[in-house]
């Protein structure tokens, strides 16, 4: 069966600055820096961030990989502590500057589209300290001055701009799970900090439209609920309306959604009004899994958290992805295109992540390369039902495979791999692995053959 996607589709891969760059020739710390140097016990067999990937002073390797891979397009981020000296006094750190244009430059002349992201989890650690981080609208402001130069630097290079990426995956970690720094957990910090990131984003897009002429969005994590009963439907509303909908419905509808500020108000939490929505030209989804959830059968919070009325949980059968305990339902693209495509005006969107990470996968290293045929059928499965909503008229314009190179992943640090290219952590070898060359014949086709997968 031949899965046809249209000649302008493009097919790419995402990563990010902390995640590839390393933390050289920085002058100021992230959380990330500051967290591994102070405690590097917390990160998987204690690696850190730097070197990462040492795209700081591998780019030009990285990018001829790219061109191996034929990628039509490319998403990075810009260390928000690499291009300033000082992001309080906004003093440039030219040497971050001058990497950031030389990589882009190298990017556009492989005629690969370049989608530049601005936040990817990895606040200045000054900020966090003398503000106390996305709590503060001071941070707020500064992220907008931070932004602006960001374009007026790097606007020429830059295809489509992203304000942020997954605001919930970083607030939901960082004031629920205690993943990310500063672990504080606390509802009404969870509630003040996506709020605080929203209005960032909407001064962000709004000095950006006023003066510039390139396209904007945001990037948002997904993980859809599935519910398999009646009595569990209000879970499921809640659990959507917290994890999905805080930014899907603002940044697309332009207001916050009703079930969810009549939820804050009865359980006293405060939120900030936001006055001003401006809208986005297109909006990226990240998806891996879905969630399946329940009502609540045993509360133990003292305080009011949203699982006060849902639980998450596996039912037996489920298909997983036994490195990460994530349930695999390839179909859920669909739903996805089709609930974008039917109640939220059929905005221009793309699949901006997906992937599936494996451990320990030099297990699977045969005759000098990583056999990952498992990451090929995975692929096959989630874009045959992408085909079918695009078929259907989605206004899905790309899919981004994370990611491009096996890179640091936070705590995880390099405990799950997922690129299309591997890194050996002791050699710092990178080469393509099988996978790679599938996905490049999809990148100058746009169509593969496979079977029905229904």
């Amino acid at each position: 069966m031949k899965i046809q996607f249209p000649w302008e589709f493009s097919f790419g891969a995402a990563t990010s600055g902390p995640q590839t760059e390393g933390a050289s020739d920085k002058k100021v710390e992230s959380i990330w820096d500051y967290w591994y140097r102070t405690q590097p016990e917390v990160f998987h067999n204690q690696v850190g961030n730097n070197p990462a990937c040492n795209t700081y002073y591998e780019y030009m390797q990285d990018v001829e990989l790219m061109k191996e891979c034929r990628l039509n397009s490319f998403r990075t981020s810009i260390q928000w502590s690499r291009i300033f000296n000082d992001p309080l006094t906004l003093s440039i750190n030219e040497d971050g500057v001058s990497f950031y244009r030389n990589y882009f430059k190298a990017i556009k002349e492989a005629n690969i589209d370049l989608y530049v992201n601005l936040f990817h989890f990895d606040l200045p650690f000054v900020l966090e300290d003398e503000y106390g981080g996305w709590l503060s609208d001071k941070v707020v402001d500064l992220y907008v001055e931070f932004a602006k130069a960001c374009f007026q630097l790097f606007d020429e290079y830059v295809d489509k701009w992203i304000t942020f990426n997954e605001p919930i995956a970083f607030t939901r970690s960082a004031y629920f799970y205690n993943d990310i720094y500063p672990c504080h957990k606390g509802m009404q910090a969870y509630v003040t900090a996506n709020n605080n990131i929203l209005k960032a984003h909407m001064l962000a897009v709004s000095f950006y439209k006023k003066n510039y002429c390139k396209e904007i969005g945001i990037v948002l994590d997904l993980l859809p609920p599935i519910i398999r009963s009646k009595e569990d439907q209000y879970a499921g509303l809640v659990y959507d309306v917290f994890i999905n909908k805080i930014f899907l419905d603002p940044c697309i509808k332009h207001e916050y959604n009703k079930d969810y500020l009549e939820i804050l108000k009865k359980h006293k939490m405060d939120i900030q009004p936001i006055t001003e929505f401006h809208p986005i030209d297109f909006v990226g989804i990240n998806y891996y899994q879905p969630v399946y959830v329940r009502k609540q059968g045993d509360y133990r919070e003292s305080g009011f958290y949203p699982w006060y009325y849902f639980e998450t949980y596996i039912p037996k059968g489920v298909r997983i992805n036994e490195y990460r305990g994530w349930a695999i339902e390839p179909r859920v693209v669909y739903d996805i295109a089709k609930t974008i495509q039917n109640e939220y005006g059929n905005i221009k969107w793309y699949l901006s992540e997906n992937g599936m990470g494996v451990e320990n996968e030099e297990k699977f290293l045969k005759d000098g390369m990583i056999q990952d045929d498992y990451r090929t059928e995975f692929i096959k499965e989630h874009l045959y039902y992408l085909a079918k909503a695009v078929e259907e008229g989605s206004n899905c314009f790309g899919y981004h495979l994370w990611t491009f190179i096996d890179c640091f992943s936070w705590k995880n640090s390099f405990k799950n791999r997922y690129g299309l290219v591997s890194l050996n952590l002791q050699t710092r070898e990178k080469k393509l692995k099988k996978n790679a060359f599938f996905y490049r014949d999809l990148a100058v086709n746009k169509f593969f053959i496979g079977p029905s997968y229904e």
